[in-house]
């Protein structure tokens, strides 16, 4: 496929974006609002934070929170989601965008995805707590990586099999539901009844 191609998005798949992005931005906005008043005042509690395993404090303080140089992964949330809903919005007025930026934004939900794969397990069995907006993100981002990833192999910006292509495209919606249960599993095996 030549770089100069110009590669639109279904209706649906451009009002997704938009959609994640700004789902994505408010969550992570929610959580800097949070960090912000923690570290003005210590004794500060989170509104998300409701027991023992729903617990947003806990996990702001960890230092999985501040993964690269110490910057909070959630300043990157508000940068790269309000990123994601304006090119959503632009995709939304029926623009095409080359290659290489479907080929970006395929690199980058797939760094989130993995990135959220992680915060997953550390959450999980590490740190033992959730937040319930870093749960939006994840909710997010696992159909986020998934319906970019179909469309890039629908589309031949990913080479692929044409049977693969097909294959991911009349079952699009399997994997989120997939990813979902999965995740539902992990949470009530690790924290059953205690969730309440």
């Amino acid at each position: 496929m030549p770089e100069t191609t110009y590669i639109r998005a279904g209706r649906g798949l451009s009002l997704f974006l938009l959609l994640a992005g700004v789902l994505g931005a408010l969550a992570s906005g929610e959580l800097t609002r949070d960090r912000i008043a923690s570290l003005a005042d210590p004794a500060f509690r989170p509104s998300c934070t409701i027991n023992s395993v729903i617990s947003c404090g806990d996990i702001m303080t960890a230092w999985q929170s501040n993964v690269v140089l110490g910057v909070p992964n959630m300043l990157f949330g508000i940068a790269g989601f309000s990123a994601l809903a304006a090119l959503g919005l632009a995709l939304c007025t029926g623009v095409g965008l080359p290659r290489r930026l479907w080929l970006l934004l395929q690199a980058a939900v797939t760094a989130a995805f993995g990135f959220v794969v992680w915060l997953i397990s550390q959450c999980l069995y590490v740190i033992g707590a959730l937040c319930p907006w870093c749960m939006l993100v994840w909710a997010v981002v696992i159909p986020l990586f998934w319906y970019v990833t179909v469309h890039t192999l629908r589309t031949g910006v990913l080479p692929a099999p044409r049977g693969l292509s097909r294959i991911s495209y009349r079952y699009a919606w399997l994997g989120p539901v997939l990813m979902y249960g999965v995740l539902a599993v992990l949470i009530l095996s690790r924290f059953g009844d205690r969730l309440w």
